[in-house]
């Protein structure tokens, strides 16, 4: 058996994460829950939960996702974790493109492939494709392939049961527990078949108010853990992102959004620093909307 959980926070339209689960013709036996804090979301998993025995829903006590999952950790039953997000919905057969990568006994944990539901014609909107491609999609990729370490993406990744006990609260869940399984000598596989649909911020303010708590949450990595191979970071960022990020524009427009991408970023990372060192704002864990992002 399997178990697969949507988190959730403030989600009226958590019924489509669900049924982007329950419709597929999924090979192993499964237990959906979705765990949430607030009753708004609790009284929609519950209509779903008197139709459908496999759907069940777990109290949140409200301190945040990394707290969350720790609770969790505790109570399910599957050989296998899915894990994602009830702002999002998931591909029609994403589960057992997770589920194929598994087969693998030396992999531990399994990456979704992230597109954006963005339309691509307005720059945030670009910006959204250009990254899930770019700076997911190809990265992933190449590192799975050349059999290397790979972050994960929290809007839907995967790992064998009883393997990870706890993680700090303080750091991003999508990179210290593919760590975590890389240390114990498991490989990291990506599903790029493995489909999860992700609606982006649509204002600059959301942009960068998602893109720093993002970045944020990956700079405490070290902290726990001093080798860790950062993947998502400013040097990285200026060493390999720069030159990637031209292969992508085909209009004329796309090249100057583009342009305008680098240096939103570059805004993004010199911001985060300022928090870092100069006012001590350090990630925390804790549920945050980004209120573009919801449907």
């Amino acid at each position: 058996m399997i178990s697969i959980v949507i988190t959730a926070f403030h989600e009226q339209q958590i019924g489509k994460a669900i049924e982007s689960i329950t419709s597929q013709n999924i090979s192993q036996e499964y237990e959906l829950i979705v765990a949430c804090p607030d009753v708004e979301t609790k009284a929609i998993v519950e209509k779903y939960a008197t139709t459908n025995k496999l759907v069940k829903h777990f109290q949140d006590q409200g301190k945040g996702k990394s707290f969350a999952l720790n609770q969790l950790f505790k109570i399910l039953a599957g050989d296998i974790l899915i894990f994602t997000d009830g702002d999002v919905y998931l591909g029609s057969n994403a589960v057992n493109e997770i589920l194929w990568a598994f087969k693998d006994p030396k992999v531990g944990c399994v990456s979704g492939r992230v597109i954006s539901q963005n339309p691509k014609e307005n720059m945030l909107g670009y910006w959204s494709h250009l990254l899930a491609d770019v700076g997911a999609h190809r990265i992933r990729k190449r590192l799975y392939e050349k059999e290397k370490f790979l972050e994960c993406t929290g809007y839907l990744f995967a790992f064998r049961n009883k393997v990870i006990q706890e993680i700090p609260l303080d750091v991003a869940e999508d990179a210290m527990i593919p760590y975590y399984f890389h240390k114990k000598g498991y490989k990291i596989a990506y599903a790029e078949n493995a489909i999860v649909y992700v609606k982006n911020p649509s204002t600059f303010k959301d942009w960068l108010k998602q893109r720093k708590r993002t970045a944020g949450a990956h700079e405490k990595l070290t902290r726990y853990e001093p080798n860790f191979p950062k993947v998502k970071s400013f040097r990285n960022e200026m060493l390999h992102g720069m030159g990637a990020v031209w292969n992508y524009p085909e209009k004329s427009k796309e090249y100057f959004w583009t342009a305008a991408l680098i240096g939103a970023r570059l805004y993004m990372w010199l911001s985060l620093f300022y928090d870092l060192k100069i006012k001590k704002q350090y990630y925390q864990d804790g549920w945050e909307r980004v209120e573009t992002t919801k449907a």
